[in-house]
């Protein structure tokens, strides 16, 4: 990635707090966004305990074994108040990895995590998500569940043997009732417990990396390969930082990572190769986001560059929780990498939810196939015909800032379609450079306070 001309104007500064049992520090990350000063927390494990798997009987080439190994390192790391376990050189094939407290799975240069491709290794079913709702699904391939203190940290790489996910793909008539089902169950309200999405028929796939209602994390230099679904997923957490990761996943829904329903993530100096969106930031769906709550809020990404995705920031359409104070700085998309859109805010007539407070700031694009904005309300895909509206909720959609943007050829510099009820308000532009324009400048429907500055 070329490095920027210009100065940052974000800063972090750090510092660590001992913890009493003198295993874990916790640093301070001090951002400055537009919407003010937002503190990240993350676990230093520097001065940890080392439990290396060969210690409990990893075997290369035996998952049951590795994955015990890795399980029980876990729950020794967690017991004696935290510490790494310790992935050694090589590939490492295994089951689901889950988390416990104070626990840092750290991976050696030339080390190889690779998780199986088989969903019976995924059971039993664990308290889970699918696009917004909330139900019991095969787990994650590595998962926590209010967990706090965690880390990923290493050169080494996470990798999903991808055999049976990638036959997952294809969405059959039995899977598109299964989603139908999740959906009516979810929107009247029925509990989670009720949701068993672990069966022959629906085969919903289960993220890479899940943290659940957890907080503390770090995932800090790892590369990650392949996933079934969506790769990183902190899903109702609490200071996150994913920092110097590759991620490379070209399968369907492979966005690098997707906040939801989350508070203080900072993402920066990372590389992502995707088959969807590099970030898509989210705030569950509908009746189930309703109930929790819970909005996305204080996400900044800097520093990263995109080599291919759908966009390089997604926002929706799962957003019914709300999301705000966005910051997107200093990023880069590569030329080909076959992008929409820089931005994409999209929602439609049953997420209620909002979305204020968007910034982004020195961005370099090559050719993107739409547009550098675009905002949708009506976007529903195959949902549109498949469930009906249980019931009728606008998106207020305000403070959407784009500055010092330069990209090649593109088709429009905004598109933005609000809804004549509720339009979209208060958008500002500032000094986009494009080498090229395809159709309209500007192409606009219900939208009120829209300026552009040269």
């Amino acid at each position: 990635m070329t490095k920027p001309l210009y100065t940052l104007l974000i800063f972090s500064l750090f510092f660590s707090c001992q913890n009493k049992d003198g295993t874990i520090a916790i640093k301070e990350n001090k951002v400055t966004a537009p919407f003010g000063e937002v503190v990240i927390n993350e676990p230093d494990f520097s001065n940890s305990a080392e439990y290396l798997i060969t210690d409990f009987g990893a075997k290369q080439g035996s998952k049951d074994k590795t994955a015990e190994a890795i399980k029980q390192a876990i729950d020794k790391a967690h017991k004696n108040g935290g510490g790494k376990v310790i992935i050694p050189e090589g590939e490492w094939l295994t089951k689901k990895l889950h988390f416990k407290s104070n626990v840092n799975l750290h991976l050696k240069k030339g080390a190889i995590l690779l998780f199986s491709e088989s969903p019976e290794d995924y059971l039993p079913p664990v308290k889970t998500t699918w696009e917004g709702m909330e139900c019991y699904n095969y787990s994650p391939l590595i998962y926590a569940y209010e967990a706090e203190n965690i880390a990923i940290t290493g050169k080494g790489t996470l990798k999903a043997k991808m055999d049976i996910w990638q036959k997952w793909f294809d969405r059959p008539e039995s899977h598109m009732q299964s989603l139908a089902s999740l959906y009516h169950m979810a929107s009247r309200n029925e509990p989670v417990e009720n949701r068993q999405m672990a069966n022959d028929s629906a085969n919903l796939r289960p993220q890479f990396i899940q943290f659940n209602r957890s907080k503390n994390i770090l995932i800090e230099e790892i590369s990650i390969e392949n996933s079934p679904f969506w790769v990183l997923h902190p899903y109702m957490s609490k200071n996150v930082v994913i920092r110097d990761i590759k991620v490379k996943a070209h399968g369907h829904n492979n966005d690098g990572v997707d906040p939801e329903m989350s508070e203080n993530v900072l993402i920066e100096d990372c590389i992502f190769d995707q088959g969807d969106d590099a970030i898509a930031i989210k705030a569950g769906r509908n009746q189930d986001a309703w109930k929790l709550d819970t909005p996305s809020k204080n996400i900044i990404m800097r520093n990263c560059l995109v080599k291919n995705g759908h966009q390089l920031v997604a926002i929706g359409s799962e957003l019914s929780g709300g999301i705000e104070n966005v910051y997107i700085e200093n990023c880069e998309v590569e030329d080909g990498a076959k992008l929409n859109h820089l931005l994409f805010i999209k929602t439609n007539e049953r997420r209620g939810g909002y979305v204020k407070n968007i910034y982004l700031k020195n961005i370099f694009s090559g050719k993107i196939d739409q547009g550098v904005l675009g905002i949708e309300t009506d976007v529903l895909y195959q949902w549109r015909d498949l469930v009906p509206t249980y019931e009728r909720r606008l998106t207020p959609i305000e403070n959407i800032h784009l500055e010092n943007i330069t990209s090649k050829e593109i088709k429009f510099i905004s598109r933005i379609l609000g809804e004549a009820e509720l339009p979209v308000k208060d958008i500002k532009l500032k000094n986009i450079t494009t080498d090229k324009i395809l159709e309209e400048k500007h192409i606009h429907e219900n939208v009120e306070n829209f300026s552009i500055e040269i």
